[in-house]
């Protein structure tokens, strides 16, 4: 799962802005996580257990080829734009992000 902390989001606009990048390329972090990271940690950070999971086979069977391609498929984006001409995160963990953000 893709992520970023709103204010780098804000700060990568303002810098493909003022660096005159255009075309496409991803608003994300550059290190993916998987879902079950992404739960644990907020989960901690909001004192609550993130320990109930959902088999994959019953998305499926609930939300088929819906299920598939939102829920469960994934893919690594990688802003390499924005890497390439030197924007740099703020918030490189999960859990800095968290920690700003709640």
């Amino acid at each position: 799962m893709s992520w970023i902390e709103r204010d780098d989001l804000v700060r990568l606009i303002v810098h493909a802005i003022a660096r005159r990048i255009f075309g496409a390329d991803q608003c994300d972090r550059a290190d993916p996580v998987r879902n079950m990271k992404f739960t644990e940690e907020l989960g901690r950070r909001l004192r609550r257990p993130a320990i109930f999971r959902i088999p994959a086979a019953l998305l499926h069977r609930i939300g088929g080829d819906f299920a598939d391609e939102l829920l469960l498929g994934g893919q690594r984006v990688i802003p390499n734009k924005a890497l390439s001409s030197g924007f740099v995160f703020r918030h490189e963990t999960l859990r800095s992000a968290f920690e700003k953000i709640l």
